[in-house]
């Protein structure tokens, strides 16, 4: 199974991170030889210079897959959604809370990434590969934590590994999808229960106006204040985030 890991797509990405600083060392030259392009070296250092743009391409479907990141996005987006405000608060503030409370979420693992391996390997204590094994399994534990075990079984169903309770045994290609839709089952369980208030101040101004034989007045448009009242006066953001992260405890 360790082979299956290590020609994943993020072995690469791994290895991008860790040969960030050579190529920093490699940029300090004068200028570009051709002949130095075609030396072993050179051509090494073409090839870091490859991963490092595949890296910076491929970091944030990195983030989204292996972090708690889509479930903080995915809860904050059906929040807006609930509360049927449009465009407020606009993607680009949601996205950046989501990002932050990802970072503080998963601080704890990061620091055993960079202590586990980047640390060692910067000092030429391991290889690549090892710097890369030591550094998924911080990864591996947190989305073990997560996963269900019924979308773990169905991507080890179609992939045709053998069911095994080993952890270690579980490849990566079949563990990162597993965990996606966990998680995307987790988002959605929460926003369910986010929309349950809101869909009763929306029933009530509905009744109500019914009831006055004001048959012109959307409904939608005179629920909005209540629900943005009811949100502040219960602290909803601060709900909210509260409990996106006990959720992840």
């Amino acid at each position: 199974m360790k082979s299956c890991q290590k020609t994943t797509l993020f072995q690469f990405i791994f290895l991008g991170v860790l040969l960030v600083p050579s190529l920093a060392v490699a940029q300090q030259g004068p200028g570009v030889n051709l002949q130095d392009i075609f030396d072993p070296e050179g051509f090494s250092t073409s090839i870091n210079l490859l991963i490092a743009m595949a890296l910076l391409t491929l970091a944030p479907f990195l983030l989204i897959s292996v972090t708690c990141f889509l479930r903080v996005v995915i809860v904050l987006s059906m929040t807006r959604q609930a509360l049927q405000t449009q465009q407020a608060p606009p993607n680009s503030v949601l996205v950046t809370l989501a990002l932050f409370t990802t970072i503080f979420v998963m601080t704890p693992t990061y620091h055993k990434v960079y202590e586990t391996a980047i640390l060692p390997y910067q000092d030429n204590q391991i290889t690549q590969t090892v710097a890369f094994d030591l550094a998924m399994k911080p990864l591996r534990e947190f989305m073990f934590k997560f996963v269900q075990e019924k979308d773990l079984g169905l991507f080890l169903e179609f992939s045709k590994v053998k069911h095994t309770s080993a952890k270690e045994d579980v490849p990566l290609h079949v563990l990162i999808p597993a965990f996606v839709i966990s998680e995307l089952k987790a988002a959605f369980q929460i926003g369910f229960l986010l929309f349950i208030p809101f869909i009763v101040i929306d029933l009530v101004i509905s009744n109500v106006l019914l009831s006055l034989g004001m048959f012109m007045l959307s409904p939608a448009m005179v629920s909005l204040p209540f629900k943005i009242l009811l949100f502040v006066l219960t602290d909803g953001w601060n709900l909210i985030i509260r409990g996106l992260l006990i959720s992840f405890q």
